[in-house]
């Protein structure tokens, strides 16, 4: 049995594609779970610290 250069060629495309796929899916779930860290770290902040974060954004706006 041997493999044409069509069969080949389908075979790298198929690769390279799902290669690319699972790398885009992935960052969008790190990127989500990363967000959703941030946000219970910034809620389990007292207020005084929250307080002065927002100043410091302001600050470099």
């Amino acid at each position: 049995m041997e493999i044409g250069i069509l069969g080949l060629v389908i075979a790298i495309v198929s690769g390279i594609a799902s290669f690319a796929i699972g790398r885009w899916l992935s960052r969008r779930r790190r990127e989500k779970s990363a967000h959703k860290a941030r946000a219970a770290e910034h809620a389990s902040q007292s207020r005084q610290v929250r307080r002065a974060r927002e100043r410091q954004q302001q600050r470099r706006r």
